[in-house]
Formats: C-alpha cells, sequence, structure tokens
C-alpha cells in the first residue's frame, strides 16, 4: 500500500474512534445529548414539506395543491374583507398580483384593494362560480387615496361601483382615468388570459383608450363586476391536468357583440334559478381530503 493511501486510512481510522468516544460520551451524559439534540436541526417530515403544486380541473370545477397565501399587506396593496375571503393561489398567481400592485404604485395609484384569490385547496368557495384552482382574484376599482389600515378596520370595507344605476354608462362622479391605467397594467401581466369587468366600463375603455388598443382584447364584458375586476390567468405549461378556457375571440371587443349586453337591459331575463356547483374531478378527492 503507497503511503498516500496508508494516510488516508489512517485518517478514516481516527475518525471513527472519534466518533465511537463521542457515542460514548452522549450516552454516559444525558444533558450532553439534549444540548446536541437542541443544536442539530431534524429532517423535515412529509407533512412539513410544501406540497408540490398542481392544478386539476377548470376555474368552474377544479382543485389546487401547493398553494401560498397572499401576504395581508404588501408594497400596493391591503387585502380586504379578510374574515369572509380566502386568499390562497397558484404561486405564479400571487407573484402577478404582488408584481400588479408594484406596478400601480409606480405608476402613482394608491393602494389596491384585494379581494378572494382561491380556497386552501381550491373548489368552489361561496358567490363565485370560479375560482376553484388557484388562477382567477379580484382587485377592487377604488382609486382614491387610502391610508394603511390594520386588518381589523379592512374587514366590513365595501368599495363603491363605477357604473350608474341604470348599467348603461360608467359614473361620472366616481370613473377616473386611473381605472383606465389600473386595467391597462393588469393586462400586461404574463399569462392573462382574460379579465372581466361591466359592460359599461369595457364600453367606456372603447371609447375612451388611445394609442396601442391590444390590450382592450382581454377586457370582456360580464354580469356584475361593477365595484371591482377578475384577472384569469392561463393554465400553466407544467400542468397538463389544467382546463382551459375556450380562447377569447380576435379584435377589440369594441364590436356589435358589445352592444349586445345594453340591448338585454330592455328586455332583462328573469332570475336565474340557483344551481349546485359542478362536481369536482375524481383527482381532487385527495387534494381537497388534505390537512390544511
Amino acid at each position: 500500500m503507497n503511503s498516500r493511501w496508508s494516510t488516508r486510512a489512517a485518517r478514516v481510522r481516527a475518525g471513527l474512534s472519534c466518533a465511537r468516544r463521542f457515542t460514548v460520551a452522549l450516552v454516559n451524559k444525558p444533558s450532553l445529548l439534549a444540548l446536541w439534540l437542541l443544536a442539530v436541526p431534524l429532517a423535515a417530515s412529509d407533512a412539513d414539506r410544501p406540497a408540490a403544486v398542481r392544478v386539476v380541473g377548470a376555474n368552474g370545477a377544479g382543485c389546487i395543491a401547493g398553494v401560498v397565501a397572499l401576504p395581508t399587506d404588501g408594497v400596493g396593496f391591503q387585502e380586504i374583507r379578510i374574515g369572509h375571503s380566502t386568499f390562497w393561489g397558484h404561486p405564479r398567481t400571487i407573484a402577478s398580483l404582488e408584481l400588479l400592485a408594484r406596478e400601480a404604485h409606480a405608476a402613482g395609484l394608491p393602494d389596491l384593494y384585494m379581494n378572494d384569490v382561491a380556497a386552501r385547496h381550491g373548489g368552489p368557495i361561496p358567490g363565485h362560480a370560479g375560482h376553484e384552482i388557484g388562477l382567477e382574484a379580484d382587485v377592487w376599482l377604488d382609486v382614491t387615496p387610502k391610508p394603511a389600515l390594520p386588518p381589523a378596520m379592512r374587514d366590513d370595507l365595501e368599495p363603491p361601483s363605477v357604473v350608474r344605476p341604470d348599467g348603461r354608462g360608467v359614473d361620472p362622479i366616481i370613473w377616473r382615468p386611473a381605472h383606465a391605467t389600473l386595467l391597462r397594467l393588469a393586462a400586461g401581466l404574463p399569462d392573462v388570459e382574460r379579465i372581466f369587468v361591466n359592460p359599461a366600463i369595457k364600453r367606456q375603455l372603447c371609447e375612451t383608450a388611445a394609442g396601442d388598443r391590444g390590450w382592450l382584447r382581454l377586457i370582456r364584458p360580464w354580469y356584475g363586476h361593477a365595484a371591482h375586476f377578475h384577472i384569469r390567468f392561463r393554465c400553466p405549461a407544467d400542468q397538463p391536468e389544467c382546463v382551459e378556457a375556450a380562447a377569447v375571440p380576435p379584435g377589440d371587443g369594441c364590436d356589435a357583440t358589445l352592444q349586445w349586453w345594453f340591448d338585454q337591459l330592455d328586455h332583462p331575463a328573469p332570475p336565474a334559478r340557483p344551481h349546485p356547483p359542478a362536481p369536482l374531478p375524481p383527482a381532487c378527492r385527495a387534494i381537497m381530503a388534505a390537512p390544511e
């Protein structure tokens, strides 16, 4: 055996001897053992490790694992109605909301009020037909200056509608150019699939947007949404079980299809009967049963 290997073997023997002496010392001195156990971090158990992100189903019938929570507040935003809302989402969704708030803040807008994203495991949440897979979020259309409030004082906030009572246009007392700025910033976020607003808001944008109007294609008219807008993000590329919505039609949407919404105001349909939530995909059973 050459000298190099002899030296290595000697080092191994010395290390083993040291380890045996240390083990004996721990056994004979319980106090030393206790200190050592406190000093050495324990390996994380499976329950402690964050779940891998998994998106199953569609926005109206699905679930999600591996969510993260939107902070209670951050640069340019505050959560509101915290006691009866839910703020879990896909990590990309949460990052995009924080990015929107920072961009709005940099543009001179006041804090944004953030509201529902998704439940801890996705699935149905009261008052919504979507928000089930962590890829949608509500942002309130309140662009008035606002102080930083403690969470308890934000629980019952109800920002006002920006739409006239007759539904045919925006309220000129409330509507500001800052509303258009906010919606343009939201439409420019990465991976936005569409944004729902009240038809009157869409009409206002169609009549006033100047320059590049390509972002208007993503602003879609829908029932309600007079005090907040609803962002929907595309399915992440690494989530094959996520069901993408039908593609947004081409064009800016400032055409006869927009006028249809106002024609309905003259002939309102009878109230729709409430219907139960759509059944979740079978793959959601394990996700929905996971501990909180």
